[in-house]
C-alpha cells in the first residue's frame, strides 16, 4: 500500500469492510499492553491498535488519540502515524462523520 492512499474515516461497526485498507480513526485510550493498545472507538466499541517500531506513540499520550493505520482484522488497525487530540473530543460527532464518510458524502471526504 502506496503513502498516498487515502485513508477512510472508520468506526468499529466499518471495521471489518476495510480489513487490508488505509484507515483513520479517533480512539479513547484505555490501557496498553506491550505493543498493543486497547481503545474505546467512536462507536463505543473496544478497538485494538498495534504500536510498530516505525509508529511509535506520542509521549505524553493524551486521552484521545487519532490512528492512522491499515486494519489487519475486523478488530485491529496496524498504526502507522499517531496524533494526540488532546483531553476532549465530542466522539458521538466523530461517529457521525464516519457514517457520512462511508455513505452520501463518500466523494466528499476520499
Amino acid at each position: 500500500m502506496d503513502s498516498l492512499s487515502p485513508a477512510v474515516f472508520v468506526n468499529m461497526e466499518l471495521l471489518p469492510c476495510c480489513v487490508g485498507r488505509r484507515v483513520r480513526t479517533v480512539i479513547q485510550f484505555v490501557r496498553s499492553e506491550g505493543l498493543v493498545v486497547i481503545g474505546k472507538s467512536p462507536d463505543e466499541k473496544q478497538i485494538i491498535v498495534k504500536v510498530s517500531p516505525d509508529s511509535p506513540l506520542p509521549s505524553p499520550l493524551t486521552a484521545f488519540v487519532e490512528v492512522i493505520g491499515i486494519v489487519d482484522s475486523d478488530k485491529s488497525i496496524k498504526a502507522e502515524l499517531w496524533t494526540n487530540f488532546g483531553d476532549e473530543i465530542d466522539m458521538f460527532s466523530y461517529h457521525k462523520l464516519c457514517q457520512l464518510a462511508n455513505g452520501e458524502f463518500k466523494h466528499l471526504l476520499l
